[in-house]
C-alpha cells in the first residue's frame, strides 16, 4: 500500500532574517519528520505550521515533513507553501501494528536526521517503529498531562501507560514538554536529565493581537449587545477539559453586581449545547452568544473586556496560548488553578482562583479586576519580547533541537 504524499522542495530562500536568536545556518538543514495528527484545527499542528512560516520568512532554511496519522487536514496547502512535505498515513492509527510497519517503511524509505513525534505517550510506539534506523535525534514532544492513549479500553491503558513511558525515556535523545509541569508529570517522579529533559515553550506571533483594536460599539452591536457592554470572553474547546458551563455561572454571577456584563463564547465542542441550557437555566440566555469556531480571535480578544479559563484543577492546562493570547490582547485574566503559571507574563492583570470558590467568589475577583487600571499593552509587548514565547527566541531553540 503506497503513501498519499503532497509535496515541494524545501525552501531556501535567502529573506532577512528577523529571529536574532535562531542559530547561523551551516550546511544543509537537518530532514526532520514531524508525526502529527493532521494539519487542520489542532493547537500543536498550527503551532508547527506558525513556526514553519516564521522559520521561512526569517531567512532560515528548513527540510521538515508532516507524517499525518489521520489523513489530510485544511492546512496541508500552508504546509505546502512553506515548503514542508506532507505524507498522509496509508494505514489509520487504530490498526497498530500495520500502522507501526507502515511507518517505519517510510522511515526507511526516506532518510531523515530528527524524528520529532507529538502524541504524548503514543510517541512510544513511533520509537519502536524507528528502532535500529539511522536517526541522530529522536524527541518525544508532550503537549498535555492527561495521558490519554488511542484506546476506549482502560485496563489497555493502564498497561500501556507504564510501558509507553519507559520505551520514550530509553529510546528518545529528549523529551520536550511544553510546560514545567507537563514536564513533571511525563517523568512521574524522574528527576530532569540535564540537556535531555527540557521545556519548549511554543513561539507566538504577538502582531495580530497587539494590533487589533476594533471599535468598541460597532463591536458590541455586532454580537448583540449594548454599546456599553463589558464583554467576558470564552476561547477554546467546548469541552468538559475547558469547563465552558461553570464559565456561565461566573457570568451570571457577575450580572447581579454589575448588569451590563455579557459573555461571549468562542468555540465548539460537545458542550455548546450545555452552554446554552445552562444560560436559560440561570436567565442569563440573552446575555450570552455563542459564536461555533472562530478564526478572528484576535479582533474577539480586542473588543473584549475579561478572559475565562475555568479549566479543571486534575489534570491542569498542558500550556494556554490562549492565556498569552489574552494578555497580548490587554484583556483582564480570570483563571482556574488548573492554569499554570508558565503562560503569566509579569505584567498580567490575573486572579486565579479554585473551582471549589463558589461563582460567586470567581466574579467579585473578576470585578475587582476591572475596578483596577487595564494592563498597558505596551509594557506586555515589551514583557513578551523578553520571554521564550516570542517568535524569533522560540524558532531558534526549536533548531536546535533538531540538531545533533
Amino acid at each position: 500500500m503506497s503513501e498519499r504524499a503532497i509535496e515541494i522542495r524545501p525552501t531556501s530562500l535567502p529573506l532577512e532574517r528577523s529571529g536574532r536568536h535562531a542559530p547561523a545556518a551551516i550546511g544543509p538543514p537537518p530532514r526532520v519528520l514531524h508525526v502529527v495528527e493532521s494539519l487542520d484545527r489542532g493547537a500543536v499542528e498550527n503551532w508547527l505550521l506558525r513556526m514553519l512560516e516564521f522559520a521561512v520568512s526569517s531567512g532560515m532554511p528548513t527540510n521538515w515533513t508532516f507524517y499525518c496519522t489521520n489523513g489530510p487536514g485544511a492546512l496541508d496547502a500552508r504546509a505546502n507553501a512553506a515548503g514542508a512535505r506532507v505524507v498522509h498515513s496509508p494505514v489509520p492509527i487504530g490498526a497498530k501494528a500495520e500502522f507501526m510497519r507502515a511507518l517505519r517503511a517510510h522511515l526507511r524509505r526516506n532518510p531523515y536526521d530528527a524524528l520529532h513525534a507529538h502524541h504524548d505517550l503514543t510517541s512510544g510506539a513511533y520509537l519502536l517503529a524507528a528502532a535500529g534506523l539511522p536517526i541522530n535525534r529522536r524527541i518525544v514532544h508532550i503537549h498535555n498531562a492527561d495521558e490519554s492513549l488511542p484506546t476506549p479500553n482502560a485496563i489497555k491503558q493502564a498497561v500501556l501507560r507504564p510501558a509507553l513511558r519507559r520505551i520514550c525515556l530509553t529510546l528518545a535523545d529528549r523529551i520536550v514538554a511544553n510546560s514545567n509541569h507537563c514536564l513533571d508529570s511525563f517523568l512521574a517522579g524522574r528527576k530532569r536529565r540535564p540537556n535531555k529533559d527540557v521545556v519548549h515553550y511554543y513561539g507566538i506571533d504577538p502582531a495580530p493581537f497587539a494590533g487589533a483594536k476594533p471599535d468598541r460599539a460597532a463591536f458590541r452591536r455586532r454580537h448583540g449587545f449594548a454599546e456599553d457592554a463589558r464583554i467576558v470572553l470564552f476561547v477554546g474547546r467546548m469541552v468538559p477539559e475547558k469547563n465552558p458551563v461553570f464559565a456561565v455561572d461566573v457570568i451570571a454571577a457577575m450580572r447581579g453586581g454589575d448588569p451590563r456584563v455579557v459573555g461571549l463564547f468562542a468555540g465548539a465542542g460537545s458542550l455548546e449545547a450545555g452552554v446554552r441550557e445552562r444560560a436559560a437555566a440561570l436567565g442569563v440566555q440573552s446575555a450570552i452568544t455563542c459564536l461555533g469556531w472562530r478564526s478572528d480571535t484576535p479582533e474577539l480578544m480586542a473588543g473584549s473586556d475579561w478572559f475565562i479559563l475555568p479549566h479543571p484543577e486534575h489534570p491542569p492546562e498542558g500550556f494556554g496560548i490562549a492565556v498569552v493570547e489574552a494578555q497580548l490582547a490587554g484583556l483582564r485574566l480570570l483563571l482556574s488553578l488548573g492554569v499554570a503559571d508558565d503562560p503569566l507574563l509579569s505584567t498580567a492583570a490575573v486572579r486565579r482562583l479554585s473551582l471549589q470558590q463558589r461563582p460567586r467568589e470567581w466574579a467579585t475577583a473578576a470585578l475587582d479586576l476591572w475596578s483596577a487600571p487595564a494592563p498597558s499593552r505596551e509594557a506586555t509587548l515589551r514583557a513578551f519580547h523578553s520571554s521564550p514565547m516570542a517568535m524569533d527566541r522560540a524558532l531558534g531553540d526549536l533548531i536546535r533541537l533538531h540538531n545533533p
